[in-house]
């Protein structure tokens, strides 16, 4: 029965909407002839104008399936609902195929390929009425660049750009690439805006590419253009003309749905501050200072691309500005200096707004309600500093004997604020040293009052961190100089602690009053670009990398012996506040890798790294600082928290999800993506790893860590997900099967004997998992 569906689907006839005497496009295909392995078929398919309906693995037109379901009368709901869940059939038209073919002899051409030709192949079946289409491509030989020469008409430019070439991209013996030369443009271009040449545009620069007949090398010759006499006879500046910054102006309140001259703005209040002329409207909502600190265009200095660019960077972090914009205004020259008023336009946005969520829970038959308010202030002292408060409160009731235990109920407060300064905040540095460093600056405090049947806890945090973002988003970096973390436990049932953890350090630890003050810093990198410079080809391979690390207690270490030397610390541990302190270096990294295969289908893969060591003042990793197994970004087949650490058995019992955690991680998954119909994707993954502990605890027999049976303690699942792809976020539904267990006591080879009720386990998460 669950096969009928799928059958009725693929039965449906795939031309059935195609019209009489037109063809359905079948299949396309891509035959390259090229000696120098330069081009392959699947980056060149990306420059055709037709390609079939989207194939699921290959090889099911599932949504045109879905489209031939429905019927020609629209007014059903069905046939609408069909055709817009589905995709249409693709209809041959000669034009796009020429055009296709066209397309594919100039990309060959603009990579060095002169002499390339396309040739087209059709075969029809008309009792099917489809038809595929074959492309041979004949690439040749490529055109080399055997010189270069470059002129300078106007010699003011020749060491100006030839400064530089050391790091020029093309050079004698490469293709006679468009691309690069295109590359080339653009860099001399900006390295001359960089020097002044404000007017200056790639147009200026030309190549001309002298071959001789029957020989495949290139004589190339680079061209700066003067400015054109057009431009100067017209009255206008020269484009190669300096320039100078004259003004900087602020306009604080632009409105660009008004067409008013910038020069005849008229403002509320207008001040001058350190060379600069600020434009306020009615409200002065960005200090002077702020504005100051924020522009790097100065006045009396040379105009420089790269400052504009940093002034754009550094106000796009300022919350409370909506758009941003920087235009500059020529006025005449001073000893044959160009002159350009510079004018920075900021239009404000929304400083307040108050967010509410409700939440309902509902545990074994014990229901709860939880209730939180977040408000948010991007401007709380007119510099952009954006102020966060979230109050929380939730109460669940409990139902049972609770004679003997403290409370009838959970409950608990929280409140976390955040303060999220625009610029780098550091006593004893200068100004100036500040203002080069492109970074902003957090501050976070929250606290959690819980009542439990059990106890009533206290957690404190507080920290301080930089965060620096570069490259358009590819490299981010977050140093944490420190972070503090409090947990007290004001009350508890008579003998709680040793009750429930009499031999176990660490559900005891979990329990117990314990102060963490750590340093971290993370790195993340990633080649993803958000456009191609060239062309339409997409990028197929995207790798990212993420990097964590901290150190805990070395600080407090270091004066508790200066002032309380101990040498029995281990049995007698220091303490802060009368509570012991951990002391432990730790590090977590990821590396995945996509490869798009085309635009519907991409494989994944990721591999994973975490190791935790405690020291010192400390026997045990913190409980919140140890790895853990399984769950949604883990080895699938396991629920989270019940893999490991090593061959550990877990029973599921409250004891041993404390005890499946452990001080070393390694994991890796490789999955299949494919875009199915609609927002639906499928996922289709192999996932492999664990958890170890460095020491060997006594309360996690089989956990510890050795090199020379670890490999035989990685655990292995497989399985299927639905993603639906809503483009702001992704939910993700994955259901993992074990594989191979390394539990002690437990079937090892689930893969040969599985179980559904003892080997799946079932996920939600919003996301990929790598």
């Amino acid at each position: 029965m669950t096969t009928l569906p799928l059958l009725l689907l693929l039965s449906c006839s795939s031309s059935r909407h195609v019209p009489e005497g037109s063809y359905l496009l079948d299949k396309v295909s891509i035959n390259i002839n090229d000696s120098t392995n330069t081009f392959n078929s699947q980056e060149m398919m990306a420059y055709l104008r037709q390609i079939p309906n989207h194939k699921m693995l290959w090889s099911i037109k599932f949504r045109l399936g879905i489209y031939n379901m429905s019927g020609n009368d629209s007014t059903k709901w069905w046939n609408r609902w069909a055709r817009k869940l589905g995709e249409a059939p693709v209809i041959y038209d000669s034009i796009l195929t020429e055009t296709g073919k066209e397309q594919l002899r100039k990309a060959m051409v603009n990579r060095g390929f002169l002499e390339a030709a396309v040739i087209t192949d059709t075969v029809r079946n008309d009792v099917k009425n489809k038809i595929q289409v074959t492309y041979t491509l004949d690439a040749g030989q490529p055109h080399v660049i055997r010189t270069i020469d470059y002129d300078f008409p106007d010699t003011t430019f020749h060491d100006l750009v030839m400064g530089d070439s050391s790091s020029f991209i093309i050079k004698p013996g490469q293709p006679l690439d468009r691309n690069l030369l295109e590359m080339q443009r653009e860099m001399i271009t900006l390295s001359l805006r960089n020097k002044g040449y404000y007017n200056f545009a790639k147009e200026y620069i030309t190549f001309n590419a002298d071959t001789t007949e029957g020989s495949k090398s290139v004589d190339l010759t680079m061209t700066l253009h003067p400015a054109y006499k057009t431009e100067v006879e017209a009255g206008e500046l020269p484009s190669h003309e300096k320039y100078m910054i004259r003004n900087v102006r602020f306009i604080t309140d632009y409105d660009a749905s008004k067409d008013e001259q910038l020069s005849k703005y008229q403002s509320a209040d207008t001040v001058w501050y350190k060379g600069m002329t600020i434009l306020y409207g009615e409200n002065k909502y960005l200090r002077p200072s702020v504005l100051y600190e924020n522009c790097f265009i100065q006045p009396g200095e040379e105009f420089r691309q790269s400052e504009v660019d940093r002034t754009y960077q550094a106000f796009s972090r300022f919350g409370i500005l909506k758009f941003i914009n920087i235009r500059f205004v020529p006025q005449g020259s001073l000893d044959n200096i160009g002159l350009l008023d510079a004018y920075i336009l900021l239009t404000p946005g929304k400083s307040q707004s108050v967010e509410l969520q409700l939440e309902g829970t509902n545990s074994e038959g014990d229901l709860g309600v939880a209730a939180s308010a977040t408000y948010t202030h991007r401007n709380i002292a007119k510099g952009s500093e954006t102020l966060t408060a979230k109050v929380r409160g939730a109460y669940e009731s409990l139902s049972g004997d609770l004679d003997g235990l403290l409370h009838n109920r959970y409950m608990e407060y929280s409140l976390d604020l955040g303060l999220h300064f625009p610029k780098f905040k550091a006593p004893f540095l200068s100004e100036r040293f500040k203002r080069r460093i492109n970074a902003t600056s957090e501050l976070g405090v929250s606290m959690s009052y819980q009542e439990r049947p059990e106890y009533t806890r206290i957690i404190s945090t507080a920290g301080w961190s930089y965060k620096w973002i570069y490259n358009k988003n590819r490299n981010r970096y977050v140093l944490t100089p420190i972070d503090i973390n409090y947990v007290y436990l004001p009350e508890s049932t008579n003998n709680f602690i040793d009750l429930i953890a009499p031999d176990n350090p660490l559900l005891r630890y979990s329990y117990e009053d314990h102060f963490i003050m750590r340093t971290g810093f993370s790195f993340y990198h990633s080649n993803k670009k958000t456009e191609m410079p060239f062309g339409n080809i997409n990028q197929r391979d995207i790798y990212t990398i993420r990097t964590n690390f901290e150190f805990a207690g070395n600080l407090l270490f270091a004066l508790s012996n200066i002032f309380e030397h101990r040498s029995n610390y281990r049995e007698d541990p220091y303490k802060v506040f009368g509570i012991r302190y951990s002391q432990y270096i730790k590090l977590n990294s990821d590396f995945s890798f996509l490869r798009i295969l085309d635009y519907r289908n991409s494989l994944a893969f990721h591999v994973g790294f975490g190791i935790g060591y405690p020291y010192g003042n400390s026997y045990v990793l913190p409980f919140e600082k140890r790895f853990y197994g399984g769950g949604a970004n883990g080895v699938r087949g396991w629920d989270v928290r019940t893999l490991g650490p090593g061959s550990y058995p877990g029973t599921n019992s409250v004891s041993d999800f404390i005890n499946q955690c452990g001080d070393i991680r390694f994991d890796m998954s490789v999955e299949y993506r494919a875009k199915l119909f609609w927002i639906i994707e499928l996922g289709a993954f192999i996932d492999a790893g664990n958890i170890w502990t460095i020491h060997n605890y006594s309360n996690q027999p089989g956990g510890m860590f050795r090199f020379n049976s670890f490999y035989k303690q990685l655990a292995a699942a497989y399985g299927l997900g639905l993603r639906f792809d809503f483009s702001y976020f992704l939910l993700r539904f994955d259901m993992g099967m074990k594989a191979h267990n390394p539990a002690m006591g437990q079937e090892h080879w689930p893969l040969i004997h599985p179980d559904w009720r003892r080997d799946s386990s079932f996920h939600f998460s919003i996301g990929y998992p790598f």
